[in-house]
């Protein structure tokens, strides 16, 4: 059976007809001609769908995948391995057609889905309630934000320089149309300088927002940070790397206020950028203000157990311009993934992937610093991905591995201008010792002395 039936030309001419016009051409006369593009795409064809198939195929093999290619780009996204379970259980269809689920007659196995998602997030984060997922986690980071200031009825947030540069261009954009403003603390040895960070703290401030593990891939002192806020009325926001969460204290442990961040590890595939998913939990108190969907556990006039979409006025299809946030859906699919993945795991499988992580990571940056090419940027201990120095320029060595089938790190001058020839690696449990050997060797002889 064809994956796809093209219309007829009578068919086309059959359907102008029922719509009152005489060609294509009169059908989109609305559109300016001066944009309007004046020749022919450059799509070969026509094709069969044998033919069709195997032109595709060829297009796909010009790109570049983990499949073959040994991977040490982190920066936000990261190479774990996905259980086949998960693929499996994303996959069935009662799943990945689903919506919100506002009739919940009917929606039982997806409600469920999300408050089991929930369930487990509280319990990574040492949150109260989780709600049913953000679009990532840089807009999961903006809307803590945002829920901040308007919670606390004040319009400055302190945000850390540490963070993911995309993540505070994020909060820009936010601030920017919702009316709060930036102050961004700088960073020492590659963690916040909390010296800066004291010298800011003022009662005008709303929240202070810190990531941990951060962009450089180094561990915050956050029980060095909640006292420096204090007693005053200030709400601490900790973004949060969730694998790292299954052996490093989790943000409620250090009194967090909201923990957000990207859940793509948990799962989700890199898949080119997304779609991915932004996890955001609170603790009780905030509950009516925190944005997005939650599913609550209650029982039928029988007893019986069941699930529904819950504290539904703060939302926007209910409060309109008045709802707490203008995220109108969520990432179900995605946080389904996620679920099955931490299912899958459990407890003791993150535990492992997490501390095969640190170990790889650091066994990658000892060996680069042993070549004599590289050496250490921060003393700050790290998790998955570290910052090393180079002595030849960074996209000369990307290009260099690339030629070995290895994706290199991330050129950190991009971002952060004083940090030139820095680059930043991300290793997870995929990434085997000669994986790790072979990029030291290629990088050494490409540029020791």
């Amino acid at each position: 059976m064809s994956r796809y039936i093209p219309q007829t030309d009578e068919q086309k001419i059959e359907m102008l007809r029922e719509t009152g016009f005489s060609d294509i051409s009169e059908l989109f006369s609305e559109i300016p001609e001066d944009i309007k593009l004046k020749r022919k795409l450059g799509i070969p064809g026509p094709f069969s769908e044998c033919e069709l198939m195997g032109h595709l195929r060829q297009l796909a093999g010009n790109n570049i995948s983990t499949d073959d290619h040994a991977f040490f780009l982190g920066a936000g996204a990261y190479d774990h391995y996905i259980p086949s379970v998960v693929k499996h259980m994303v996959s069935r269809s009662e799943f990945y057609t689903s919506y919100t689920p506002y009739q919940p007659e009917i929606s039982q196995g997806m409600l469920q889905a999300i408050f089991e998602y929930q369930s487990m997030i509280c319990e990574l984060t040492a949150m109260d309630v989780s709600n049913a997922s953000m679009y990532d986690g840089a807009t999961a980071l903006a809307e803590a934000a945002r829920m901040a200031c308007g919670a606390a009825r004040k319009n400055t947030v302190l945000v850390s320089r540490t963070i993911h540069p995309e993540y505070r261009q994020t909060l820009r954009t936010y601030g920017r149309f919702c009316g709060f403003k930036i102050i961004e603390i700088d960073y020492a040895q590659g963690i916040t300088d909390l010296d800066k960070l004291q010298d800011n703290i003022t009662d005008d401030i709303a929240a202070v927002l810190i990531q941990s593990p951060n962009f450089f891939g180094a561990i915050e002192p956050l029980d060095e940070i909640k006292p420096i806020i204090g007693e005053r009325k200030i709400m601490f926001i900790v973004c949060a790397d969730p694998i790292s969460l299954a052996i490093l204290e989790p943000p409620g442990s250090f009194g967090a206020d909201i923990a957000v961040g990207e859940g793509q590890p948990l799962g989700n595939p890199l898949s080119f950028g997304g779609p991915y998913l932004g996890y955001f939990a609170v603790k009780e108190e905030h509950l009516r203000k925190m944005p997005g969907r939650i599913v609550g556990q209650t029982v039928d006039s029988n007893g019986k157990r069941g699930f529904v979409l819950t504290i539904q006025a703060r939302e926007q299809h209910i409060r309109r311009e008045r709802a707490t946030s203008n995220i109108c859906s969520n990432q179900a699919l995605n946080a389904l993934a996620a679920a099955v993945y931490m299912s899958v795991m459990g407890k003791e499988g993150l535990k492992e992937t997490a501390v095969s992580c640190a170990q790889n990571a650091q066994y990658a940056c000892d060996k680069l610093v042993e070549t004599g090419s590289f050496e250490r940027v921060f003393s700050a201990p790290f998790f998955r991905e570290f910052v090393v120095k180079s002595k030849k320029p960074v996209s000369e060595l990307n290009k260099k591995l690339l030629e070995n089938k290895i994706i290199g790190g991330l050129e950190l001058e991009k971002y952060y201008p004083e940090l030139e020839n820095c680059w930043l690696l991300a290793v997870t449990e995929k990434r085997t010792k000669r994986e790790i050997d072979l990029l030291s060797s290629v990088c050494e002889g490409r540029c020791g002395e």
